[in-house]
């Protein structure tokens, strides 16, 4: 290990945690408008499409700050950004409290959709602290927090919404933003940026290395990249649809009350987490095998999770053993493609882009993903909310296993590549730090 990366070691696992918290709370927040869906619509007196609607505004915020956190996060320090974020989030939330009425409501919820865009800063500075074959399972240890961010919202929202109201519940949220963007200023450091990489492993000081728009352009012209940023467009919708709609459908087309509802989702969401982890670690394990590793297993991820929500779905009414069964089956392989995407952008990616990488693919995720919740409340202001869910669901699962299969030809000459150019620089580092000592 180089003496850069070894100067963060220590770091490393502090910075992990406070992500990881940073992570849930904020999926929480910004999550727990599914479960609140209800006393909010009641509050503003509104429908399911203009419901819709809010969720859909604060992903276009989302979309449009995407890039522009992607290249400060390759240009500037990713810690302090990320404190930003999380300040910014706690903002935002006291905001959408104190909201009036439902044109109020829904300009400061979409204002929210700014720090949501932080992410690939995020998993850019943890790049740079694990090396590649680590660093699924640490993606998918930090997207654990994602579904375990839902069930702590969902919990909040059942038990205290009726108690102290879905705006009290927002102040709290809001609150632990602030907090948690004091633990990342004061106590993340920056790592160098290609610190983690087995090729420049034995140099004792990294050259340092920014945001090139050079570099920017030609990883954006690899067709491995062009498949992956298309499969996210995709990929997503199910993600949005499932999180702002699921809730409404248990309690509306199926009947269920709140313990229900609770007893139901607690099981899948717990599960759900654990398929992150084992999707980044299966990732790990096959891509120490063959490049195509971490793509098999987002395969496997997305058709079987195609399955078993069609058989979850299509479970009688009074049947809820049998529908708990399924959709806990469901939840184990639907985050199986998540921590492995991140981990295949950054496969083909330099380390002075990755941000800007990932960015562009949750600005292209986003993108698409920014109206489905919208058009699933659409379809089942029409047919039912059952029918928007599996009509949208299926069909982009099926889609993303196809482009799967077609990156499988494509990342391996990538990753090659990739490896070829850190060594290269490797090489030109050292007759540098020769040259000098």
């Amino acid at each position: 290990m180089n003496l850069e990366s070894d100067k963060y070691a220590k770091n490393r696992w502090y910075a992990v945690i406070v992500f990881f918290f940073f992570m849930l709370l904020h999926q929480a927040d910004k999550l727990m408008i599914g479960p609140l869906t209800t006393p909010i619509q009641e509050t503003f007196g509104i429908t399911n499409t203009q419901m819709g609607a809010v969720v859909t505004g604060a992903l276009i915020v989302g979309v449009i700050a995407y890039p522009l956190w992607g290249w400060l996060c390759d240009r500037y320090s990713r810690a302090k950004l990320l404190a930003l974020a999380s300040f910014l989030w706690g903002a935002s939330t006291w905001l959408s409290a104190i909201a009036p009425t439902y044109p109020t409501f829904v300009a400061t919820r979409a204002s929210t959709g700014i720090d949501d865009s932080s992410y690939p800063g995020l998993y850019s500075l943890v790049a740079d602290l694990f090396e590649p074959k680590k660093r699924g399972r640490i993606y998918g240890l930090l997207q654990i927090a994602q579904p375990l961010g839902y069930l702590i919202g969902m919990v909040m929202a059942l038990m205290l919404a009726g108690v102290i109201g879905w705006r009290a519940i927002f102040y709290i949220t809001g609150t632990m933003g602030i907090i948690i963007s004091v633990f990342i200023f004061l106590g993340v450091r920056e790592p160098a940026r290609g610190a983690s990489e087995p090729e420049l492993a034995d140099l004792e000081k990294l050259g340092v290395y920014k945001f090139d728009w050079k570099i920017a352009r030609d990883l954006f012209k690899k067709k491995s990249m062009i498949i992956i940023f298309t499969q996210g467009f995709f990929g997503v919708f199910p993600w949005n649809v499932i999180t702002y709609w699921f809730f409404a459908y248990l309690e509306r087309e199926r009947g269920y009350d709140s313990d229900s509802i609770l007893f139901t989702m607690a099981p899948a969401i717990l599960v759900m987490a654990v398929g992150y982890f084992i999707g980044g670690a299966l990732g790990d394990y096959f891509f120490k095998r063959t490049p195509k590793g971490r793509l098999i297993v987002s395969i496997i991820g997305v058709l079987t999770g195609a399955f078993f929500l069609y058989m979850t779905l299509a479970v009688p009414i009074e049947d809820q053993t049998m529908f708990s069964v399924y959709l806990v089956l469901t939840a184990l392989f639907m985050p199986f493609a998540a921590p492995n995407v991140i981990a295949t952008v950054y496969d083909i990616s330099l380390p002075e882009v990755r941000s800007s990488a990932l960015a562009v693919e949750y600005f292209i995720e986003s993108a698409g993903a920014a109206l489905a919740p919208l058009i699933a409340g659409y379809i089942s202001d029409i047919l039912t909310l059952k029918d928007a869910i599996l009509i949208i669901c299926i069909s982009t699962w099926l889609l993303c296993g196809f482009f799967f299969t077609f990156a499988m030809k494509l990342v391996p000459p990538d990753i090659k590549l990739l490896r070829s150019q850190l060594r290269e620089r490797a090489e030109i580092e050292r007759a540098r730090q020769a040259a000098e000592g």
